[in-house]
């Protein structure tokens, strides 16, 4: 038999697999300073469009969702389709109206800045 013949036995004799999506946790470096909360969340192959991100009741959900195109039959997979999603507790001094978001080179970097009320403020004091 040919190798072509080989392959062609081979691949009708794959049975039919539904494929379920993966969900798994997203990496995540978080940073604080006086000013805002800073997280970086790792995300590769997710696109922009593909991204949710709520915050409510003090409940900060990150969802992305990556879609890997392909053409054949797969032999061998360990890259393939995942929904990341990640829950986190934030502080009620979070400003939500000044919560942003950027996604470059994979990495999610959410922005939320402290209101006025939570930063650390210098006390002048006065001479009596």
């Amino acid at each position: 038999m040919s190798k072509t013949t080989d392959l062609t036995r081979k691949e009708e004799s794959l049975p039919e697999r539904s494929r379920e999506i993966a969900a798994v946790a997203p990496l995540v470096d978080i940073y604080e300073n006086d000013d805002e909360i800073l997280l970086h969340v790792d995300m590769p192959g997710v696109d922009k469009k593909d991204i949710a991100v709520n915050i409510d009741n003090g409940q900060l959900v990150l969802g992305g969702l990556r879609k890997v195109e392909t053409t054949g039959a797969a032999q061998w997979e360990e890259f393939g389709d995942v929904e990341f999603q990640r829950t986190f507790s934030v502080p009620q001094t979070i400003d939500i109206e000044k919560v942003g978001a950027e996604l470059k080179d994979g990495v999610l970097r959410l922005h939320l800045p402290k209101s006025e009320a939570a930063r650390p403020r210098q006390i002048e004091i006065k001479a009596a």
